[in-house]
């Protein structure tokens, strides 16, 4: 797989307080979705589309997402002692996925900051950035679509999808043109007040971006919440140049809403051989409805 694009950058350094009382010793990103922490996820999207060196950029007590993405030769001599190939085989993959590298955003500054943070490690090239909190399914992945269209735009490019109305003023909206999936965007807001989004496209946690939005954000000044928004700087480099929107049109799941987490977890496990049938059964049961013949 052949791409000018082989950095990704995943925030990480959050404080998952809407999943506290479970976050307050563990990384919200390491939460499972049945046997598998998200951020497993967002790397596996990373990998498939051609990126082999990813750095986290992670806060205080974020120890086990290094720990589990590092070889652990405790496990691997206890599987193998064992005889359990299988999970031996899929432990030994995870410390193989991609070269993973980690820097600390040493206070909570905004997702700006969180990849300003990764300057160092993405130097003069384009990149791309993935949020945690939203999983992205289709085939191929959503990065890698949106990793051809950069080579073809020659624009960074946002991951967009419809959403609510009535919730356009929980995300970055983008004012685009209607019909392509591929459009230009006019304008890029930060959490709009009601009734002031120009669109119900949001951004859903992709970018792959231009190196100059360094510069932008390391002279942004503090927005929403009295963070470094990623949206305005990416205002201002569609100004200076252009901002690309790609319409994803696959499926995703925010796993930073609790409802969100649930739905993937069952989700996923409606996917899975040897939890389908258990689980449909038991939801069937819970709800009061007939069994499938």
């Amino acid at each position: 797989m052949s791409t000018s694009i082989r950095k990704a950058v995943i925030p990480a350094g959050g404080l998952g307080t809407r999943f506290l009382p479970a976050t307050k010793a563990q990384p919200k990103e390491m939460l499972p979705l049945i046997d598998k922490p998200a951020i497993q996820y967002i790397v596996e999207e990373a990998v498939r589309s051609g990126i082999d060196s990813i750095v986290i950029v992670s806060g205080r007590h974020k120890r086990a997402i290094e720990d589990h993405f590092d070889k652990s030769f405790e496990l691997e001599a206890e599987l193998e002692a064992r005889n359990n190939e299988t999970m031996l085989a899929i432990v030994k993959e995870i410390s193989q996925l991609a070269d993973i590298y980690y820097v600390r955003q040493k206070e909570p500054l905004g997702l700006g900051h969180a990849v300003l943070c990764a300057r160092r490690f993405v130097a003069d090239e384009p990149f791309a950035v993935l949020l945690g909190d939203d999983i992205l399914t289709s085939n191929p992945p959503c990065l890698k679509q949106m990793i051809e269209i950069y080579e073809q735009e020659q624009s960074s490019v946002v991951a967009v999808m419809e959403v609510p109305w009535d919730q356009t003023h929980k995300y970055g909206i983008v004012d685009i043109e209607q019909g392509s999936r591929v459009a230009r965007v006019k304008d890029i807001i930060e959490k709009p007040a009601p009734g002031q989004a120009p669109s119900n496209y949001a951004v859903v946690g992709r970018y792959v971006l231009h190196p100059s939005i360094f510069g932008l954000l390391e002279a942004a000044k503090p927005g929403k919440g009295g963070e470094i928004q990623l949206t305005d700087s990416l205002q201002e480099l569609n100004r200076l140049s252009s901002l690309t929107a790609f319409r994803f049109d696959g499926r995703r799941h925010d796993v930073g809403d609790k409802l969100g987490f649930v739905q993937a977890t069952i989700d996923f496990a409606l996917e899975r051989d040897d939890l389908s049938a258990d689980v449909r059964r038991y939801m069937l049961e819970s709800l009061g409805l007939p069994k499938e013949s």
